[in-house]
């Protein structure tokens, strides 16, 4: 018994959901030992702006349809920067999710033009890697 017949796009798609994973893990660590390690706090707050960017990204492109591919980005662009306009509402119950850890995570405390920055980094950096990928693999085509 074998691997059923899977479409290339199957595999190009675990590749960035383990990426995903990889940037996820990446966060969290930068987050939790960043300082510990002695990384300022420049490295620490704008680095996880652009992992999280990255992030959003790869998490879209992988489960986007491969005839949307391209798409990802402007999609990925559009949620980071609808969740950054996000922190500029304020009412008791989301101010309540965003004092918790994941809240803090997921949708962060305070707006800032830099963080949009730092995600569009991300954004291109990850758009850029998956698309190395693609290319690496002759039979994962989009």
């Amino acid at each position: 018994m074998g691997l059923p017949n899977l479409s290339p796009s199957y595999f190009v798609r675990i590749r960035l959901l383990v990426g995903a994973v990889a940037v996820i893990v990446c966060g969290l660590c930068l987050r939790a030992f960043g300082y510990d390690v002695g990384l300022p706090f420049v490295a620490v707050k704008y680095g996880g702006s652009v992992l999280w960017g990255a992030m959003v990204y790869l998490l879209l492109a992988a489960v986007f349809p491969a005839r949307w591919h391209g798409h990802e980005v402007h999609v990925a662009i559009l949620v980071v920067v609808v969740v950054e306009l996000i922190r500029l509402i304020h009412f008791p119950a989301l101010d309540a999710f965003r004092a918790t850890a994941t809240g803090a995570l997921l949708l962060g405390r305070v707006f800032s033009l830099w963080n949009i920055i730092c995600y569009l980094g991300g954004i291109g950096a990850a758009s850029l890697i998956a698309g190395r990928v693609w290319r690496a693999s002759p039979s994962s085509s989009p």
